[in-house]
């Protein structure tokens, strides 16, 4: 046996040892570079996206902006829809204004919820008005399983996507709007005398990765889009329903490892694609919560059922919305915020 057919024997085994106690959440890795699927799991299984329903907002924010309709140096108003969303938020006041770029920042990078609210009222009059927004957008860009009923990815049991929805959205993030990419590799960014850090930690430890979102609510567990580019390769790993923030990293880490170590014979006479990968045979429509598998999420009040839209979701008990009012969409205590009267780009 060779040196070569050791290592990558080694590869395939390092690679199903990590992956194997997360089977029940969806996956999939791709070549951000024509859509080339390197790993696929459960692509179509509905699921609830948490705060990458962010990477939709941002998308709708970019096409705002390069088509005239809003612009960075604007000024955003905090009204009390926005005021009233749960961490992960800046807590600005009722009517304290902030310019769109800060917003846009503090959307990808912190997860604000209020940002997103108020950068959703911008763009479409109304949150409501701005989720038929990002639907129509979904369908355009053939993403079949995603319903949106907010622009901030809160619990709603209509809010829904897949695997192949955020990878197909992703691309399209990646393609349409380059000049936006250093957004996603922010690591903080300066709100007023505050800097604040991302929740995307393999921006800090993983070796090239440069983007995009992370999310979390109870019913969906720990989910991550994440981007890195080696070699002038760039690798995109989709991860749905993890129980962990520190699960959620090492199985993203270990598909982009195995997506790099073996790039060449897994894309070479391949023809597997975002758009024709086959879907497991136990993906179904009906939307599935592995809260009952996050310790953070047990025990802890619940929420009323939200809202718009057709999808139903599985029977069960009210989720919580983060489960207690101080815990971020990441799953730990959210600090409280004291904001100036006026948040500025610094």
């Amino acid at each position: 046996m060779t040196t070569g057919i050791r290592n990558l024997l080694a590869a395939l085994v390092a690679f199903a040892a990590t992956i194997a106690p997360a089977l029940a959440g969806p996956a999939l890795l791709f070549d951000a570079n024509g859509g080339t699927v390197l790993y696929s799991e459960d692509v179509d299984q509905v699921w609830h996206p948490a705060s990458l329903t962010k990477l939709m907002t941002a998308y709708l924010t970019f096409e705002a902006l390069k088509d005239g309709k809003l612009k960075l140096d604007q000024d955003l108003t905090v009204d009390e829809r926005a005021f009233k969303m749960v961490p992960s938020r800046l807590g600005l006041k009722v009517g304290e204004k902030i310019k769109a770029e800060l917003a846009l920042k503090a959307m990808v990078v912190k997860s604000a919820n209020d940002m997103a609210v108020a950068i959703a009222e911008a763009i479409g009059g109304t949150e409501d008005g701005f989720a038929d927004m990002m639907n129509a957008k979904a369908r355009q860009l053939g993403m079949k399983n995603t319903h949106y009923a907010n622009a901030s990815g809160l619990p709603n049991d209509a809010q829904v996507t897949s695997a192949r929805d955020l990878a197909i959205l992703t691309e399209a993030l990646i393609k349409d709007f380059p000049e936006q990419a250093y957004l996603y590799s922010l690591t903080s960014v300066k709100i007023g005398s505050h800097e604040v850090e991302t929740h995307n930690t393999l921006l800090k430890t993983y070796d090239g990765a440069d983007g995009m979102k992370t999310g979390f609510i109870c019913d969906s567990g720990y989910n991550i889009v994440a981007s890195a580019t080696r070699d002038g390769r760039r690798l995109v790993a989709v991860v749905l329903g993890e129980q962990s923030s520190a699960s959620r990293n090492v199985r993203a880490a270990a598909m982009l490892d195995y997506g790099f170590q073996n790039y060449l014979w897994k894309t070479m006479f391949n023809d597997t694609t975002i758009a024709n990968v086959a879907a497991a045979p136990t993906d179904t429509t009906t939307v599935a919560s592995i809260r009952k598998d996050v310790s953070s999420c047990i025990e802890h009040h619940g929420r009323p059922r939200g809202g718009r839209g057709k999808h139903k979701a599985a029977k069960g008990k009210a989720e919580p919305v983060p489960p207690d009012p101080t815990l971020g969409t990441e799953g730990k205590a959210a600090p409280a915020s004291k904001p100036g009267k006026t948040a500025s780009a610094q």
